[in-house]
């Protein structure tokens, strides 16, 4: 049984910057009770387990499963840990470099990765946000009043007047974790002024409800903020800086109901778990 682990930081040119994920490739299906007790351990925002097909696997030929779990729940996307499971397939030559790769998802469908000059590029279904009242408490625990709010599948998406109050938020994580939503993501339009010159918009992510007071760079956020801003600015290509204090760029290309998300990834660390898989009893995902 190989319990391979590795720890990537996806959306990132260099080690320690970006958004960190643990990866497990496994030889089987697993049971996502192990698997919530393992991300729990790994304590990142993520952490991708995925196995290819084989007898019992539940996996077609020539795709790979993929499922992901904060600490404390599994989710339905997560952009950043598909980059960094794509990454480790390639880089330890289980998926030949030349070649894409297809992932089986529980919620979010089939994804597709492929190398794109020296970034990996990645096909997500668009989640794109409806106009919506703020929900109650909202602007208190953001510290700021939002000049247009959305609802996604997921998330609220909070528009800010300029890329300033967006850098500088300390929201109040336990009044924001009391908002029925995965997570919040807080955006604005990036301008040279702002410092950003190169850059389309700006973002961050707080999901403490999911157990990720703030995530360093969210790739399914991008899912909504490819469509909104693709819709503001009147282009279908855009770069976006996540403005955590890791940092990290994505860039997107709206296609219809897909966005691609690109970036780049590190390995910063691999190792094995000392300890046996519990085998899958469960079957189906419990996705957010």
């Amino acid at each position: 049984m190989s319990n391979r682990l590795w720890g990537v930081d996806a959306f990132a040119r260099e080690p320690f910057r970006g958004n960190p994920a643990a990866v497990c490739v496994l030889d089987r299906p697993a049971d996502p009770d192990w698997m919530q007790r393992v991300a729990a351990e790994m304590n990142l925002s993520e952490t991708a387990f995925v196995w290819g097909s084989g007898p019992g696997s539940g996996v077609d030929p020539g795709c790979w499963r993929l499922r992901w779990f904060t600490p404390t729940v599994e989710v339905a996307l997560c952009g950043h840990a598909t980059l960094a499971s794509a990454h480790v397939l390639w880089e330890s030559g289980r998926v030949s470099s030349a070649g894409p790769i297809r992932f089986q998802t529980e919620r979010s469908g089939e994804l597709r990765c492929c190398r794109e000059g020296d970034r990996i590029a990645m096909d997500f279904p668009a989640c794109p946000a409806q106009a919506v009242a703020p929900p109650a408490g909202l602007a208190t625990a953001l510290g700021v009043t939002p000049v247009w709010v959305g609802r996604t599948e997921y998330d609220y998406l909070c528009e800010l007047p300029d890329a300033a109050p967006v850098g500088a938020l300390r929201p109040d994580l336990r009044a924001l974790a009391a908002i029925e939503a995965r997570g919040i993501i807080v955006t604005a339009s990036a301008s040279v002024s702002s410092g950003l010159a190169g850059y389309d918009f700006v973002s961050r992510f707080f999901a403490p409800a999911a157990g990720v007071p703030e995530d360093p760079v969210t790739g399914s956020a991008h899912c909504a903020l490819a469509p909104f801003w693709s819709a503001r600015l009147g282009r279908s290509t855009l770069t976006g800086w996540q403005a955590s204090a890791r940092g990290g760029e994505v860039r997107v290309r709206c296609e219809g109901n897909r966005v691609w998300l690109g970036g780049q990834a590190v390995t910063v660390w691999e190792g094995r778990l000392r300890l046996g898989v519990a085998s899958d009893r469960a079957g189906g995902a419990v996705g957010r």
